[in-house]
């Protein structure tokens, strides 16, 4: 017999995509018009809210019996939802493994003794795991002039906000070392804004990777930035663009793609760096 919440609206990407992996799909009822993950999934349900706000009346016509949504930025359509009648699950997941433990909780959710979709959670992020401990044991393993590179990720450009604090995680996995480590720790975007333009210039990253929340990261931008010629990053072309339904949603996507891009990018500078000492 079928358990849990049987029909389910996500406001936000990482919760379709988990139900996807979980083959739990078919509870899905409308998702956030920002959905790009899985292939096919935008011709596969309704499009029936933005980020910060949705069309409630919609939401509500679909008999949803759980809405779940990410981050207090959502605080006021939840509380929209919630006064139409909703049950509402808003999750604050900010590191790796607030997002493992938000994903478990998910899945505990809906499990069921027919699907046992617990057990499959809990296969899912062994190997993800896995694989954080493959790529760590690689990186560990790297030799160059400078050991490992120096990144500074930026999130959003005008103006310019550094890495969350899940997006620093990765890049330590991944191999790198993130140039704004305290600003990481801020959950809040405007906390992890970057007052002076100069200050990343001045901690002189190897790699820069642009990620700007759904708009496309112009290198050639960030390289005629006024005092940011002397950047090893700008001097050695070493800008990079990872899109931010790749790594900006805290669910699988993160901890999959947009880790495996990070490591490609540092292991190809790794590699760089060895033949230019040889």
């Amino acid at each position: 017999m079928a358990q849990g919440p049987q029909r389910i609206v996500c406001l936000t990407e990482e919760t379709t995509e988990w139900l996807y992996i979980l083959g739990e799909q078919h509870r899905i009822v409308g998702i956030s018009g920002y959905t790009v993950r899985p292939s096919g999934v935008r011709q596969a349900h309704p499009r029936v809210s933005a980020f910060l706000d949705g069309k409630i009346d919609q939401i509500v016509a679909l008999q949803p019996d759980l809405v779940i949504g990410f981050s207090d930025m959502q605080a006021e359509l939840a509380n929209k939802l919630i006064r139409a009648g909703l049950q509402v699950l808003i999750t604050n997941q900010r590191s790796v493994e607030d997002i493992f433990s938000t994903l478990r909780m998910v899945a505990r959710l809906i499990d069921d003794e027919v699907h046992s979709v617990s057990k499959k959670a809990d296969g899912w992020e062994a190997s993800i795991r896995k694989s954080f401990r493959a790529m760590q044991a690689t990186a560990q393993a790297w030799r160059g002039l400078q050991g490992r590179p120096r990144i500074y990720f930026e999130e959003w450009d005008e103006p310019m906000i550094s890495a969350i604090r899940w997006v620093s995680e990765l890049i330590a996995i991944a191999g790198g070392v993130d140039v704004f480590p305290e600003l990481a720790m801020q959950s809040m975007g405007r906390d992890r804004v970057i007052a002076d333009a100069l200050e990343p210039a001045r901690r002189a990253p190897d790699i820069i990777v642009g990620s700007w929340c759904g708009k496309k990261f112009r290198p050639e931008r960030v390289a005629r930035r006024a005092g940011w010629q002397n950047v090893p990053a700008v001097q050695n072309q070493q800008l990079f663009e990872i899109k931010s339904c790749d790594i900006l949603q805290p669910g699988p996507a993160a901890l999959t793609d947009g880790l495996a891009q990070l490591h490609a990018i540092f292991t190809k500078w790794n590699e760089e760096q060895s033949s230019w000492e040889h």
